[in-house]
Parts: structure tokens; sequence; C-alpha cells
């Protein structure tokens, strides 16, 4: 059942991965292409504020900036999986591999390398700061506005 605070939540956790995508492209080398990757990273986003933050609203406050860090770190490691598994599928039609469990480990070591790679202080302290933002602002909407 769509709500309010369901919708503010997509919308504020959406904008923070786009803005957080567009912080990290710098950091990819020139050859990445990486294509509508802020776009991908704002739908991820979305579903995730909706599906995780958007359902809990009109809770504590302290819940509130707990559900919005929590909502941040599942964008963040949902496009980190994500892109490591479109790269490994990519990789695999190249037949890069030997086999699908090798294939299965590099988009794990891929999580890993670009995790280390995006791991700056600009990205995180933009994570932290707009997930607490993200989950008070859901929890205001939800309070004034259901």
């Amino acid at each position: 059942m769509p709500t309010s605070a369901k919708l503010a939540a997509a919308v504020l956790f959406g904008v923070l991965a786009w803005f957080v995508s567009e912080l990290v492209k710098p950091l990819f080398p020139e050859s990445s292409g990486l294509g509508r990757f802020s776009e991908y990273n704002a739908l991820i986003g979305l579903v995730i504020g909706w599906r995780i933050w958007g359902r809990r609203a009109r809770t504590t406050w302290a819940n509130a900036v707990a559900y919005g860090l929590t909502s941040a770190l599942a964008t963040t490691l949902v496009t980190l999986f994500l892109h490591s598994l479109g790269r490994m599928v990519a990789q695999s039609f190249r037949r890069v591999y030997d086999g699908p469990m090798e294939a299965l480990v590099d988009v794990a070591q891929l999580m890993i390398k670009n995790g280390q790679m995006i791991l700056t202080q600009e990205v995180v302290v933009t994570l932290l700061v707009g997930g607490v933002l993200g989950g008070l602002a859901t929890e205001w909407v939800a309070r004034n506005y259901s």
C-alpha cells in the first residue's frame, strides 16, 4: 500500500544513491565505461528506500536514524553486488573464467575491490549524513502526512 512515508523514503534514498554515484564516478578508471551508472543506482536506492525504510516509518526518532543508516548501507551493498555481477557476466561472455566457481568468486573479489576504491572520506560522510537525514525526513513525513 503506497504511503507518503514510502514515497518520501524512495525519493530521498534514490537521490542519495544518485548523488553518491556522481561522487564515485571520478574514482573509476576512464576505461570503465560506466554508462547509466548513476541512474541505475538511483533506481536501486528508490527500491531500497521504499521497501526497507518506507514500510517501517512511524517509529521513534532513534529508530528513524537507524533505519536511515540501514537503508544507506543496504543500497551501497546491493549496488556493489549488482554491478560486480554485471561485470562478471560481461567477462564470462569473453570466456575469461575457467568455470562457474571462478566466476562466482570473482563477484566477491570485484565487490571488495570496488568497495575499497569508493571507500573515501567524502563518500562515507555523504552516506552517513544522507542516511541520517533521509531517515529523519522520512519519519517527519510519516508523522505529519499519514
